[in-house]
């Protein structure tokens, strides 16, 4: 779970989310990316960024107001 302050969405909040989230996702599908980024050629970055932002979606998150 991700505790959050209501009154604290900001955009420096949001993108310590999202940094968040990419290394989740790097630890738990890196090297399965980096397969597929190989084979398709595409980039690693942003297919990383692609996934965490559906990463973020599994969270579960508390608000506290």
């Amino acid at each position: 779970m991700i505790y959050l302050n209501f009154t604290d969405l900001s955009e420096e909040t949001q993108n310590r989310l999202l940094e968040d989230s990419k290394k989740d996702v790097e630890r738990k599908f890196g090297d399965e990316i980096r397969k597929y980024v190989k084979e398709n050629y595409t980039s690693f970055e942003t297919m990383i960024e692609e996934e965490a932002i559906r990463n973020l979606y599994s969270y579960t998150f508390v608000f506290n107001i």
